[in-house]
């Protein structure tokens, strides 16, 4: 059987950030003959942009949601045809903090090569930009709604980073990033340090690292921002 092969396409962070996007990314959009995306309209507009004379509706499209059972079918069905497969994560870094993951271990139990191609992260990015450390570091994805269950949490996170130098890395919902910046502040030894990254890639991007003490008395506005939240040791 010709199994097809699956390519981990990037995608922008901000409509201005095409410095992060690689120069080859069109060549490896050429290959592919079915694409599944998060978001249909902005990887069109993106491909577009990326190879001006590709016809967009010359190729098979399927939207990644929640990645339910028909859509993996689906996938592994054209990748037994021999078709190659284009994932494309509005994360811009596909597999990463992405929904697509599970179809790439779908194409994993197949036997399928998957080719990953270098993309903007903005976890990624944050964590080389935010002097933490790099050896060590998780990523916990949003932290609990509830107030007790997310102060336990953060206590917990902060333990972890002192206790075995773990760099936490954490997202929370654009517009509740105030109300957990105040939670990291209150929760948190004012040495502790906390690196914001907001932006990234965009024109106005902003990345800093300090002590919560210092974030208490310089709060900046996150309200509604794409942010990325790093926890660090004392």
């Amino acid at each position: 059987m010709n199994i097809g092969k699956v390519f981990l396409l990037p995608m922008l962070l901000h409509e201005e950030g095409w410095e992060a996007i690689p120069g080859d990314t069109q060549k490896w959009i050429e290959q592919c003959d079915a694409f599944f995306v998060e978001n249909e309209k902005t990887t069109r507009r993106f491909f577009k942009k990326v190879w001006k004379e590709m016809v967009i509706d010359n190729y098979e499209w399927h939207a990644i949601h929640k990645v339910e059972a028909e859509q993996i079918k689906i996938f592994n069905e054209l990748l037994k045809q021999g078709k190659n497969i284009g994932i494309v994560s509005e994360a811009g870094c596909a597999g990463i903090a992405d929904p697509g993951q599970i179809l790439v271990a779908a194409a994993q139990a197949l036997g399928a090569i998957v080719k990953p191609y270098t993309a903007p992260s903005s976890l990624l990015l944050a964590l080389m930009a935010s002097g933490m450390n790099g050896q060590n570091f998780q990523f916990h994805g949003y932290l609990p709604i509830d107030s007790n269950e997310r102060k336990k949490k953060i206590q917990v996170l902060e333990a972890d980073a002192n206790l075995r130098g773990c760099t936490q890395l954490f997202i929370e919902t654009p517009y509740r990033n105030n109300q957990l910046l105040e939670a990291l502040i209150q929760y948190c030894h004012p040495q502790t340090r906390l690196c914001i990254g907001v932006d990234i890639t965009a024109p106005n991007e902003f990345i800093k690292t300090a002590t919560i003490g210092y974030w208490k008395n310089n709060k900046p506005e996150l309200h509604k921002k794409l942010a990325v939240f790093l926890l660090g040791n004392k």
